[in-house]
């Protein structure tokens, strides 16, 4: 009885205790540069060269690289002689969790392509006196020093620290991920999913993970004669969270009238018989199969170069202090959604915290100081809103042992999209990304 009460105390608690945190690590910076100030003010201006900057190397700009370069911006000291090096392949930030309606509901894709800059401190490139340099490519290997891009002629890049934020996916496709770096080429692929979907009789998604169960109920709620079969192995929907959530999910399904299979998983497709078939041996007519199965961190870079800080998942184990689980290498971090830390449901606001407080210890590491900020998982960063068709949804939030599914109201066919533009530093829906593209840089 006294369960839900005690996690909302737990949940208030947490919020005070990271709100003072943040208050202090603020007032600490400000005193530092009051010092730097006055430091400045008395030393006597130099005519000396430069010294070559010495890189933080950030690969990934997803929420957990892009928070990670947004932190360490903001504390790094005017005359520090670190910068920041991001290197992310595509044009755009890609606001995934927007991407199982877009497949499904036409005309907004474009909003699910927010452009990068905006969450970065204001003057902070480098092409604007700062110090965050962006370079667009993929990192093709890593070594102890530096790593290479794939492009620009392999181009090798030294760094100090290297903080690796790759992600997760579950897939390397429609509805997880988008496939193409370029936002025409992105927003092409949507529009030819939403017309598979469109065109199609008998729709068949595989997995009830939240994409799965999310894609599946939008597609039946807009198109209710279709017929939708939602196949999930396990035999709860959304079995990594508590009965609560997948009660209501199933709930959700069934209402719809979509046939649920639990407990079973597709092994084939005949395409030109137009069906699916089942590890069962059953057959299921299908002239559009979407699969939305299994999370695959992609941690290829770490296991190259530290194959014993890669996990059983393929996770990249890291310490409390998020550096990687290798102390030969206690200048590489890792976070977000290819990190191993026991968070129980892996999501933005995970993402974020942890990508704030490797961004902490790598400035404390740029000053002589060791990481002592610590990433432990909360049940907060856990919580999770599913939608259950166009104009419904739920909102989970809890731990293991208690939590609380609140029914909502969807009033908005784009769902949050205005809000993530809002939150990372872009007006709804004006694209500034060649703005900024001009900017950047394709090597160092």
């Amino acid at each position: 009885m006294l369960e839900k009460p005690l996690l909302v105390i737990d949940g208030v608690g947490f919020a005070l205790s990271s709100a003072l945190s943040n208050l202090r690590r603020s007032l600490s910076f400000r005193l530092k540069l009051l010092r730097y100030a006055m430091s400045s003010s008395s030393k006597s201006s130099s005519s000396s060269e430069p010294k070559k900057p010495r890189n933080i190397v950030i690969v990934g700009a997803s929420m957990a690289g892009y928070t990670a370069a947004r932190t360490i911006a903001q504390y790094l000291l005017p005359d520090s002689e670190y910068r920041i090096v991001v290197i992310e392949p595509r044009g755009h930030f890609h606001f995934t969790w927007v991407l199982p309606r877009f497949c499904v509901v036409e005309g907004h894709e474009h909003k699910a392509f927010i452009p990068f800059g905006g969450y970065l401190p204001a003057g902070s490139l480098e092409a604007d006196g700062g110090k965050v340099a962006w370079i667009q490519d993929r990192v093709a290997s890593v070594s102890r020093e530096a790593v290479s891009l794939q492009s620009a002629g392999g181009e090798e890049i030294p760094y100090e620290f290297l903080i690796v934020a790759t992600g997760a996916g579950a897939t390397d496709s429609l509805p997880s991920r988008v496939p193409a770096d370029d936002k025409a080429e992105g927003m092409e692929l949507l529009r030819e999913m939403q017309k598979r979907i469109r065109e199609a009789k008998d729709l068949v998604v595989v997995g009830a993970g939240a994409a799965g169960v999310e894609l599946a109920t939008d597609a039946k709620s807009k198109y209710p004669e279709k017929r939708v079969v939602l196949v999930h192995s396990r035999d709860a929907v959304m079995h990594r969270f508590g009965p609560e959530l997948q009660k209501a999910a199933r709930d959700g399904i069934t209402e719809l009238g979509i046939e649920l299979i639990t407990g079973d998983r597709v092994v084939s497709e005949d395409k030109e018989k137009g069906i699916v078939m089942l590890k069962s041996g059953k057959e299921i007519v299908c002239d559009c199969l979407v699969n939305c199965t299994g999370q695959r961190p992609n941690s290829k870079l770490v296991a190259a170069l530290s194959p014993t800080s890669i996990s059983e998942s393929g996770h990249i184990l890291t310490k409390p202090t998020l550096q990687i689980l290798d102390d030969s290498l206690p200048n590489i971090y890792c976070c977000g959604d290819v990190s191993e830390n026991n968070t129980a449901h892996p999501n933005s606001r995970s993402a974020m915290r942890q990508a704030k407080i490797v961004g902490y210890n790598v400035v404390s590491a740029t000053e002589g100081e060791k990481p002592r900020e610590k990433y432990i998982p909360h049940w907060t960063d856990g919580g999770i809103k599913l939608t259950l068709g166009l104009d419904k949804s739920v909102a989970n939030l809890g731990g293991a042992k208690a939590g609380f599914v609140i029914p909502t109201k969807e009033k908005n066919i784009a769902l949050m999209s205005a809000g993530a533009w809002h939150k990372l530093g872009a007006k709804p829906f004006e694209d500034t990304g060649s703005e900024f593209l001009a900017k950047i840089k394709a090597k160092i």
